[in-house]
């Protein structure tokens, strides 16, 4: 195998490659772009004009989705997998994937859009590399641009594999995509209501791909991720590499639910109190009625939608940030209903 398929092993290491470019027995060309990023070309004359950003490590202790890059990339090294797209592999946050924590100094996911400039640290660098290289990757005109950035939660979840779609203004939610996430395994999806700071929100948004964020089970150590069942995933992705994806125009979105944000759950000061159990699961139904939190200045959140859920509570973020979301059904109305 071509010593550049080894990715995560250098990246766990700090090491770099002797050699930065490499070429499989069938011409597919594997190119070092930095610490944790690797390009992937496929021969001339084979490529279907697809972009793909893959990427995982975001959080440094998400270990299944980076184990599932490392075993595609492993795959396309030794020549079992053939791509026909473009492929940047990105593991996000190397510094925190080498000590097993969430991040080093500052969530990362929460530094894209910009963010970045208002902090500093090794996070902060790292955000503004990420978008370069994202950026970098995707400047090439005339092209299909696809990012799926893959995550694992802190805490279990009602419905394990579950999808973020980032808003983009005057963009409806591609039917055509939701389809392709229920082929890999997704059991629902969240649309997105408003512009956002992760990393998928920013290649939606400034790079105008299709960009999900993923999650894909509960968070596990290196070498402990037998309960998080990728395989769904990893088949689709597999098609989508090679070209040989089955066609979605009569895909149904049977079984994929849908929802929107219904509210933000932001935590103003060091008084703010979430009045939820440590260990409750993402997309845990909220009674009309419920006091959901209180902080500082008798401010409240009190659930007023019906069929209300909660998902991604943390009472222990820094002041102004996200504490939780509450989400409702939507409806398929919202979406564009092209397959085309």
């Amino acid at each position: 195998m071509l010593a550049l398929g080894k990715l995560l092993e250098l990246t766990l290491a700090g090491r770099e490659p002797a050699q930065k470019i490499q070429l499989t027995a069938d011409g597919v060309r594997l190119r070092w772009l930095g610490e944790g990023a690797l390009e992937v070309t496929p021969p001339g004359g084979q490529d279907t004009g697809l972009d793909l950003l893959l990427s995982a490590g975001i959080h440094g202790n998400e270990t299944a989705p980076i184990e599932l890059l490392d075993r595609l990339l492993q795959g396309i090294a030794r020549g079992d997998i053939k791509p026909r797209a473009r492929i940047l592999f990105l593991f996000g946050n190397p510094g925190a994937m080498r000590t097993g924590d969430r991040f080093v100094e500052e969530d990362l996911n929460r530094l894209f859009n910009g963010r970045h400039e208002c902090s500093c640290g090794s996070e902060a660098l790292r955000a503004c590399e990420l978008e370069q290289l994202a950026t970098a990757f995707f400047s090439l005109a005339g092209r299909t641009r696809l990012h799926y950035d893959l995550h694992t939660a802190i805490r279990g979840s009602k419905l394990e594999q579950f999808a973020l779609y980032p808003f983009k203004e005057g963009r409806a939610p591609s039917r055509r995509e939701l389809a392709r996430l229920r082929a890999a395994g997704m059991e629902a999806v969240l649309l997105q209501s408003k512009p956002s700071i992760v990393f998928s929100a920013f290649t939606c948004e400034q790079l105008n791909a299709e960009a999900f964020t993923l999650e894909l089970g509960k968070a596990r150590p290196f070498g402990h991720n037998a309960g998080v069942n990728v395989e769904r995933l990893e088949q689709r992705l597999k098609q989508i590499i090679e070209g040989t994806e089955p066609s979605l125009e009569e895909a149904s979105l049977d079984g994929l639910q849908l929802f929107s944000v219904a509210r933000e759950v932001i935590k103003h000061s060091e008084a703010f109190i979430l009045h939820l159990p440590a260990d409750v699961e993402n997309f845990s139904e909220l009674p009309k009625g419920y006091l959901l939190a209180e902080d500082a200045g008798k401010t409240r959140w009190i659930i007023e939608e019906k069929g209300a859920r909660i998902i991604f509570p943390n009472p222990k973020v820094k002041s102004g940030l996200r504490a939780g979301i509450i989400i409702e059904p939507a409806s398929e109305a919202l979406l564009d209903q092209s397959l085309a």
